[in-house]
């Protein structure tokens, strides 16, 4: 076969962008990992570092940790609703008080909340969920 007959490959679609904030360098190395066949993966280590990457780049949905030192995810995920609420908010948290996971879901009208340990597969399944329900959003309100 000539050169000119070689097949090129075809352009990979393009991924949907999803920002994942945790303190725990670890597990979000693990979480970016995990959705990054399928996302376009940009990661923060903190609130501020998330808030700032928030005002730089869209994205589809946001999963934050709960507890972090210098903020709390579900704080950034009320002020995520107020000024982009297209994007799906997911928390995650080692805490079980259902009086907090309840005003979670509330304040922050969360897609979904995952308890620690997350398992990989519910958390690609509830991103993937989460991103669907964003564009199902964005062509309604276009609509």
């Amino acid at each position: 076969m000539n050169p000119s007959e070689a097949k090129t490959p075809a352009p990979a679609a393009k991924k949907d962008p999803v920002l994942l904030i945790d303190d725990e360098r670890a597990l979000l190395d693990v979480f970016a990992a995990a959705l990054g066949p399928y996302f376009e993966i940009t990661t923060a280590t903190s609130v501020r570092e998330a808030e700032f990457i928030l005002h730089k780049k869209p994205f589809k949905v946001i999963v934050a940790d709960h507890l972090m030192p210098g903020g709390n995810g579900m704080s950034l995920l009320v002020r995520v609703r107020e000024e982009y609420p297209h994007m799906q908010r997911v928390l995650v948290t080692g805490y079980m008080k259902p009086e907090m996971l309840l005003r979670s879901v509330n304040e922050a009208a969360l897609f979904r909340y995952l308890l620690k340990p997350v398992s990989i597969n519910e958390l690609v399944k509830v991103v993937q969920d989460a991103v669907k329900l964003h564009d199902q959003k964005v062509a309604g309100a276009s609509a």
